[in-house]
This record gives structure tokens, sequence and C-alpha cells, in this order.
């Protein structure tokens, strides 16, 4: 009898199997098994009581009497078949700021190199050129991280740690923040105009659709840095080529883009001012085992626990 199943889906090219083992480490009573067919997975799904990964058949749900937890190992759900899981009594996890510590550091990163000037230094390194450069510092500086989620707000704290001014930005300002100053949507050209950081971690929805667009990204400071690690669409992309040509923003890092990916004769790839990423920053070799943290949660309501 199988009591938590693990889908053969792969997570930033993690294999599920390992997840499969660290899920044994911190259950050892508990029977668990890989689907690595589909086959297997509709057996495995017939009588398991839990089953975790990225998505699950919404035929299989239904044809399960025993499944009472689906512990998605993506942050998000809207991919899910809620309705069906809701229906069948199936209560649903996601996993939800696994991504924040990985994320955060990747944005301290792109941050650094950019006020340290390390792109110069990495280029006289390659032309074996002896040359000093000036270089910026971190501390005093005004970063605006919109979206305070699991991901904002570690970023949020990795700025404190180097005595960065911060301005959060969410939808309910009034529940406050891990921020020096908190504020809403509708602020976030006014928050934009005092930073020298703007930093997007938010989900894209109707109000970030085109939030950094051509109004905004004029209303920056000019020496500013502009990082996206929420999603493409938040930025317009052509406003953004235009700022960045005109020099009217510093530098741009951008680990999501749209589109996306980004094709080979895109200008972006070209501009000495903008750094891509191949939206990598949410891998982590510490993947799994945040899943299992989360899942190890979850089970408290099942009825392995309980038995």
């Amino acid at each position: 009898m199988t009591d938590i199943v693990v889908l053969h889906d792969k997570i930033h090219g993690l294999d599920p199997a390992a997840y499969a083992e660290t899920i044994r480490e911190e259950v050892p009573n508990a029977d668990v098994a890989v689907a690595r067919t589909p086959t297997a997975e509709r057996n495995l799904l017939r009588e398991a009581t839990v089953a975790t990964g990225y998505g699950i058949d919404p035929e299989l749900v239904a044809a399960s009497e025993t499944l009472e937890l689906f512990a998605c190992t993506f942050a998000g759900t809207g991919h899910l078949p809620l309705e069906t899981l809701e229906a069948e009594g199936v209560a649903v996890t996601s996993a939800s700021g696994v991504h924040g510590p990985n994320i955060a550091e990747q944005v301290l990163g792109y941050v650094l190199a950019d006020v340290r000037n390390l792109r110069q230094g990495w280029e006289q390194h390659e032309r074996g050129e002896w040359n000093h450069y000036q270089g910026g510092e971190l501390r005093g500086s005004t970063a605006t991280v919109v979206g305070m989620g699991p991901i904002g707000r570690e970023i949020l704290a990795r700025f404190d740690d180097f005595g960065v001014e911060t301005i959060g930005v969410r939808y309910t300002p009034s529940k406050g923040g891990d921020a020096d100053e908190v504020v809403g949507f509708e602020d976030t050209v006014d928050a934009a105009a005092r930073s020298d950081y703007l930093v997007l971690a938010c989900p894209l929805t109707e109000t970030t659709e085109g939030l950094v667009d051509e109004r905004l990204l004029g209303t920056l400071p000019t020496n500013a840095m502009l990082v996206n690690v929420a999603r493409g669409p938040v930025v317009d992309t052509d406003a953004l080529v235009a700022a960045l040509r005109g020099n009217d923003i510093r530098s741009a890092a951008l680990d999501v883009t749209d589109p996306e990916p980004l094709p080979a004769d895109h200008p972006l790839w070209t501009l000495g001012n903008c750094l891509v990423t191949p939206h990598n920053a949410g891998h982590t070799p510490n993947y799994w085992d945040r899943c299992t943290e989360i899942l190890l949660d979850a089970l408290e309501d099942t009825s392995l626990m309980r038995d």
C-alpha cells in the first residue's frame, strides 16, 4: 500500500527520485513511491493518501478513493484542476516560498555586480588590462521591492542587511511589512522616483501587467537599476529597450523577459547596460528539502499522521 506518491515531474532539472528519498528520510514509516510512467501514476494514485508533484490529472483525482492531499511542487496553483480537487475533498498545498532565499541572493548578486562595476572588471580581465576604475556603494541607497510575498520579503531582508532604505509595494499597504515604508500599487510611480533600485518580485496580474511602462521608466532616476525576477510582461520590453539605449536609467538585470525565451536577435542581448539570465533564479540545490518541509506540515492534517 502506497502512502505517498511522487509524480515524475522534473523541476529546474531536479530528479523527483531525490525528492522521494528526502521524504523517506523525514517520514520513515511511510511507504513512498515514485510514479515513473503514466501507468504507474494511474495505479499508485488509486491507493495513495498523498500525491506530490507539479500537476495532476483530474481524471485520476476523480478515480481515487484514497487521495487526501496534493502537495504541488510549484509556487503557483493556477494550472491545477482545483475544482476537481475540491469536489473530491483533496486538500492542496503549494511550494510558495521555496524560491525565496535563492532568488533574493540572485537579486543581491545583480545589484552588487552593478554597484561595484564588476562588468568592467570582467571585461578588463578578459583583455589582461590592469586599469583602475570606480565603483559605487550600496549602503545608504534606496530600493523599492514590488511584491511582498515570500520572495519579496527575502529580498527586503537582504537589502536591510546592507543598510539600504527600503520601500515595499503591496496590494494592502495597511498590513505593513518588513520595509522602512510600505505603499500600495497606486503609489508605485512615486516610490520609483525615489529609488536607486526597483526590484520586481510580484505575480503577473491585471494590476501588474505592463506596470513598468514608459511613464514609470521616465520617472526613475537616471542612475537607477531595474531588476525583474517576477514575470516578463510586468515590464513593457520596448519601453525598457528605449530607456536603456537612451541612458534614461543606468542598467537592468532580467531573469524573466517578454518574449521568453528571448530570441537570439533581440536588442536586449546587445545592450552593455543590460544583463539577461535564462529564468534560472529559481534554481536551488535545496529545492526538494524545502518542498519536503512544506509537505511535512500538510501531512499533519491527513490520516497518515492521525493513524
